[in-house]
């Protein structure tokens, strides 16, 4: 192998690598010599959103581990029964059902959102969300996703959001002391604008609140993907939502691109739309377009 080989061949070498025994044919100079391509950390999950909302947790792990998903992001009120209410034991079951069966529990996924007029209810979402936060930690989760989520009749919305900018720092803060995050999923009517969510975020004076980026329609608007991606781009977390990579006309691999050149090592979850009969299946052929996609994306470094 000489410095003159190009990317394509490198990517075919790091992908077989995995055929030679963990490399006992080869030196350790030889090794050394192949750097791990951007974007090789990213991880392919799932939303229980539509495809798996009525499995139980069993189901889950069988399923995801047939189609080769790695991790699962449990939306709430889904058939797996991870609710807030779950006494301690049960927490302690759902948390040894997923340690070492392959699929990772990646945290919660919430309707929790901060646009309240009535302080009260703003409040109340505060400290349902931090209800949330402790359900994910004692499940072996990561973190909570949240709305911010939509403008209010009568109220300006600079207003808007900077009230829900505020609520999010006082909870990335608190989800920091717990090893936690809080996951903003850029969503809502006008909210989900990304200017719009650059200043939600700039309200947050910490890393405990990041952004899930959602692959909606008005990520194209004004500037265009790239100009919205690079607004928040230092604010990304370590979850990304997208829905069927081979429907529709979403530039998923010009995303696609972005993240593999940022290197970006977070879950791209599946929240799928669509009502195939063999989900299983269709979890395999997304996982397939994912893998097909990052491999352009790194022939183009």
């Amino acid at each position: 192998m000489t410095k003159s080989l190009d990317n394509q061949t490198r990517i075919e070498f790091l992908r077989n690598l995995s055929v030679l025994a963990g490399g006992a044919l080869l030196s350790t100079g030889l090794l050394s010599s192949f750097k791990k391509l951007k974007g090789s950390d990213m991880k392919l999950g799932l939303v229980t959103y539509l495809w798996a909302k009525d499995w139980d947790i069993p189901t889950i792990i069988k399923n995801c581990n047939e189609a080769g998903i790695g991790g699962v992001e449990l939306r709430v009120e889904h058939a797996h029964g991870v609710t807030l209410d779950l006494t301690n034991a049960q927490r302690k079951e759902v948390k040894k059902q997923f340690a070492g069966s392959g699929v990772e529990i990646i945290g919660m996924g919430t309707n929790e959102q901060y646009d309240w007029p009535d302080a009260e209810r703003l409040k109340l979402a505060i400290e349902t969300t931090k209800q949330w936060l402790q359900l994910s930690k004692d499940i072996g989760g990561s973190g909570v996703k949240v709305k911010p989520n939509q403008f209010r009749d009568g109220i300006p919305k600079e207003k808007t959001l900077e009230q829900i900018g505020k609520a999010l720092n006082e909870l990335g803060d608190y989800a920091n002391k717990m090893g936690q995050k809080i996951r903003l999923e850029v969503h809502g009517e006008g909210t989900q604008e990304l200017p719009n969510i650059k200043t939600i975020m700039d309200y947050v004076k910490n890393d405990g609140t990041t952004v899930c980026w959602n692959c909606n329609d008005q990520d194209l608007i004004g500037g265009g993907l790239e100009y919205n991606f690079n607004l928040v781009k230092n604010r990304l977390g370590d979850i990304t939502h997208v829905r069927e990579l081979n429907i529709g006309n979403y530039p998923y691999q010009q995303l696609m691109d972005l993240f593999v050149r940022m290197d970006y090592q977070g879950w791209i979850l599946l929240e799928c739309r669509t009502d195939p009969a063999d989900k299983v299946a269709a979890l395999k052929e997304q996982r397939q377009v994912w893998k097909d996609m990052i491999i352009k994306a790194q022939s183009k470094l």
